[in-house]
């Protein structure tokens, strides 16, 4: 399976933390490991990034969402269709995709006061589209289009897999119109929000923030 066919022949993706995966099955070991499932909760692909688990700790520590990463994204037979990688950045966190080796855009994260937002960038450097959450609804980020939301990213989704939405490391992704390049950039834009967003927070979800609502 292509990366065009795990975006592209679905309105949306459930992108699931995945706490017991065997490192063997793709070659070296990982710190954040994802199922990427269908409404009906089929597993149709894998991402993981890449790093030895005692340097990934010593990272993290260390440089916190500002350390490198790299995502890589597989198919449900295994084999990497695209990689997304984060360099060292104080702030402005970004991520570069590249299928086959071939780079095919950017999500970018853009300084915002009220809001966290994303600027997704195709390769000749225009933007395709601005991924937002508002201040009270950090949950969601709001895919738009020229002011017009044409998909959706949320930590807490009310979709067609609601019955297994129940762990907080899981997203859905809602790809409405968005076109079959942006949908593989909005995948990628998945991971840097987990990275940039949540993950230092992890600890902190049934708090405050855990009673903000997106309804």
């Amino acid at each position: 399976m292509s990366f065009d066919r795990i975006v592209s022949t679905r309105s949306r993706l459930l992108v699931r933390q995945a706490r017991e995966w065997a490192e063997i099955l793709i070659g070296f070991e990982s710190r954040n490991k994802y199922d990427l499932c269908d409404d009906d909760g089929r597993v149709v692909g894998h991402a993981a990034e890449e790093g030895n688990a005692l340097t990934a700790v010593l990272m993290r520590n260390l440089l916190g969402r500002r350390r490198p990463a790299s995502f890589h994204i597989y198919d449900a037979d295994r084999a990497e269709v695209a990689v997304a990688k984060k360099p060292f950045t104080f702030y402005f966190h970004r991520v570069t995709v590249t299928e086959g080796g071939q780079a095919i855009g950017e999500v970018r994260r853009r300084f915002s006061l009220l809001n966290r937002t994303f600027d997704v960038v195709g390769p000749g450097g225009r933007t395709l589209a601005t991924i937002k959450s508002r201040l009270f609804r950090i949950w969601t980020f709001k895919v738009l289009v020229g002011g017009r939301e044409v998909g959706r990213i949320s930590k807490r989704w009310g979709g067609a897999l609601k019955e297994i939405f129940t762990d907080a490391d899981t997203f859905g992704v809602e790809f409405g119109d968005s076109g079959p390049e942006l949908r593989k950039l909005l995948l990628a834009a998945t991971f840097l929000i987990d990275f940039t967003c949540f993950e230092e927070n992890d600890g902190n979800k049934r708090g405050l923030l855990g009673m903000i609502s997106d309804d």
